[in-house]
């Protein structure tokens, strides 16, 4: 039963996802980046997901517009004292996976390292997130995005700059190469538990999945046809007809019809007929100019009205703060306006179990003690609360 809470304290209830998802159980070791990311993903496809933080929150994270903790309550527990570990071990024997997200060694030090937690629920998934992995010589370095990615080779040949390699924020790291690979992990584990009775522990690391994520690249280079240059091959902006063409206004298109029957369209569209052919490869740069030099004529909306709904694989280059009311976009209701914020909706799609947004990010960490621990039957929280185990904001 849940405890009796004050008004600014919501209702927390179990099973309440919409998602295919429901029904299960997770515990998150509040992290950064990645592991929240992972969470958030979990908890709009309809898991029932407790964030524990420590009192006062995390680094670079929280507040009511932070979406990566979204969908999930927030307790508060102070890990450093046996009986908030104790705590955390109550939920595990009920929950169906954790995830982790800190340092190599940081949750065994704690009592909260997979021995222990295997030991309290032989069928929990127990999901590890980090940048280098548990293995290796690094396992125990600092790093972040970038210097994941850097190492697998794959932000050698990010951008179209000769000079210098760009990197795309933290899109592929973290939340590609990271809490993406982390959640299919999870999910193949969780299935492999319920046909064996057995968890195991998820080591999902940022350097693997990136370096999964860059497998075509690998193809390329083993059968000869890359070169390790930025924008010297097909993907990368080394092919006229694979790049982004600036307009009269100083925006972008971005032109991708690599199918010779979309490049025909887009040829047309152009009026280039006369151009040089694409697979001339002296001649790419002349092309190149060609085709800029009529893109410079029109403006952003000038052009896109010109390619909407064609087959020459061209669309605008928009901003985030444009892109939702994009009208293929806001058709699809891939932004939605949620508790105020307007924010991606969930991702993918289900025909028989849709997912849904439910609880907004807590306004500061611990905003859901009371109330989560309850729901999850948690005995005793006003003594944890009374003692500073647990912490109510």
């Amino acid at each position: 039963m849940i405890a009796a809470m004050t008004q600014e304290q919501p209702r927390i209830e179990l099973g309440q996802g919409t998602g295919p998802l429901r029904g299960v159980k997770v515990v998150e070791l509040a992290g950064i980046g990645p592991g929240p990311h992972a969470c958030m993903i979990l908890a709009d496809l309809g898991a029932d997901v407790i964030r524990v933080e420590r009192p006062g929150g995390q680094p670079l994270t929280g507040g009511p517009t932070d979406l990566l903790n979204r969908g999930r309550p927030s307790v508060a527990l102070d890990l450093k004292q046996p009986r908030a570990v104790a705590t955390v071990l109550d939920l595990v024997a009920d929950a169906d996976l954790l995830v982790e997200g800190l340092r190599p060694g940081t949750t065994e030090r704690l009592g909260l390292g997979p021995e222990e937690c295997l030991a309290r629920n032989p069928r929990l998934v127990y999901g590890r997130m980090t940048g280098w992995g548990q293995t290796g010589p690094l396992a125990r370095s600092a790093g972040h995005d970038m210097n994941y990615v850097a190492l697998t080779g794959a932000l050698f040949g990010m951008g179209q700059d000769k000079a210098r390699p760009h990197f795309p924020a933290n899109l592929v790291g973290d939340f590609g190469g990271g809490s993406t690979y982390l959640v299919i992990g999870l999910l193949a584990a969780l299935l492999e538990s319920r046909l064996s009775g057995r968890g195991q522990v998820v080591d999902a690391a940022i350097v693997d999945g990136t370096a999964h994520l860059n497998a075509m690249t690998s193809a390329f280079a083993a059968g000869g046809q890359l070169r390790e240059e930025r924008g010297a091959n097909l993907l990368d902006g080394g092919m006229p007809f694979y790049d982004l063409y600036e307009t009269s206004d100083g925006r972008h298109m971005s032109v991708g019809p690599l199918e010779p029957q979309f490049y025909a369209v887009l040829v047309e569209l152009l009026g280039l007929q006369d151009a040089p052919d694409r697979y001339d490869l002296a001649r790419s740069e002349e092309l190149r100019a060609r085709i800029a030099a009529v893109f410079a004529t029109r403006t952003q909306a000038e052009w896109t009205q010109v390619f909407d709904g064609t087959d020459a694989c061209v669309a605008p280059v928009l901003p985030l703060s444009e892109a939702p009311d994009h009208p293929h976009v806001a058709a699809r209701e891939v932004f939605v306006d949620h508790e105020g914020v307007r924010q991606p909706a969930p991702a993918p799609r289900f025909s028989r179990t849709p997912a849904s947004l439910s609880l907004p990010p807590a306004p500061t960490a611990g905003a859901h003690t009371r109330a989560a621990l309850a729901a999850w039957g948690i005995a005793g929280v006003d003594g944890l609360l009374e003692d500073g185990v647990a912490v109510q904001t």
